[in-house]
């Protein structure tokens, strides 16, 4: 989990108030809020217990172009750095087409729409994660 602090408007508990998953979900909410205050059109949650251990939450939004993607991305990242989320990743604000931001805990894919239908990852990541085979 990476450390989260009480900040200023945004709404961030202090870490050690919380359990992990419980400051991941107060975190998710945050991160929802964000991006619709910053116009992200089609969020989704996604949740990737028992589906991946590289995080908590997945969430995907869009923006309706590049600019206004790199515009939602950059107020995510700005949003997190203010609320003392350390350790934070973004990659793809090159092109923004797809940017990447990973708290570790939660990563937000935010794209363009027609990127997103190419990649479709809430088909992906939705699906239950196949059960084990069994041996005869």
């Amino acid at each position: 989990m990476r450390t989260a602090t009480a900040g200023a408007g945004t709404g961030i508990a202090p870490a050690e108030a919380l359990s992990d998953k419980d400051s991941s979900k107060a975190l998710l909410e945050m991160v929802c809020h964000w991006l619709d205050e910053a116009k992200a059109e089609e969020i989704v949650t996604i949740d990737l217990e028992g589906k991946s251990t590289m995080g908590d939450y997945m969430v995907i939004a869009s923006g309706r172009t590049d600019r206004h993607v790199g515009a939602i991305a950059d107020q995510v990242q700005r949003k997190f750095k203010e609320g003392g989320v350390s350790g934070v990743r973004v990659e793809g604000m090159e092109a923004c087409d797809w940017v990447l931001i990973d708290t570790g805990d939660i990563i937000v894919h935010v794209f363009r729409p027609e990127v997103r239908d190419f990649y479709n990852l809430e088909k992906m990541w939705s699906m239950d994660r196949p059960s084990d085979p069994t041996a005869h």
